[in-house]
């Protein structure tokens, strides 16, 4: 008997395991408001943008006083590191002359978002969508999604 309510709970934990992570509003949430709690300390007004895995929009946050144009270019940062699994900063190396990526926000103009500002949100090794923030400096707009992202 102990044996068999064992291999159950060995078999839910494993199935538990297996399952799908997917980034969902409540997740999302969390990441936004973990971002903006370091955005604040900085005195910094941002953008935080979250999608998920597909790219697709999850949620967008903007801080009062944040710019206008940190709307469009946090979504872009988010599709960006979801899209290609990799930090944003990251893909900038990537892209330059001669780099091996070199063209690549070319391939889908106004979608790509190749400086520092986006991460991919990772569940055991897995990508479950991207952070995007937009609103202060490259480094400041970068360690605020580390930030939330470490969540």
């Amino acid at each position: 008997m102990e044996d068999s309510q064992t291999a159950r709970q060995i078999t839910a934990a494993l199935m538990d395991a297996l399952k799908a992570q997917r980034m969902n509003l409540s997740a999302a949430l969390r990441l936004i408001q973990r971002g903006e709690e370091m955005a604040a300390r900085i005195q910094v007004p941002m953008v935080l943008t979250v999608v998920d895995d597909g790219g697709n929009l999850v949620a967008v946050h903007r801080m009062d006083d944040s710019l206008l144009a940190s709307i469009s270019i946090s979504q872009a940062k988010a599709y960006t590191a979801a899209a290609l699994r990799l930090p944003t900063d990251q893909v900038a190396q990537q892209v330059l002359p001669g780099a091996p990526l070199y063209g690549l926000q070319q391939t889908h103009p106004g979608q790509f978002c190749v400086f520092g500002g986006g991460v991919p949100i990772m569940v055991n090794g897995v990508c479950i969508g991207g952070l995007g923030v937009s609103g202060g400096t490259v480094e400041q707009d970068t360690a605020v999604a580390q930030y939330a992202a470490a969540l």
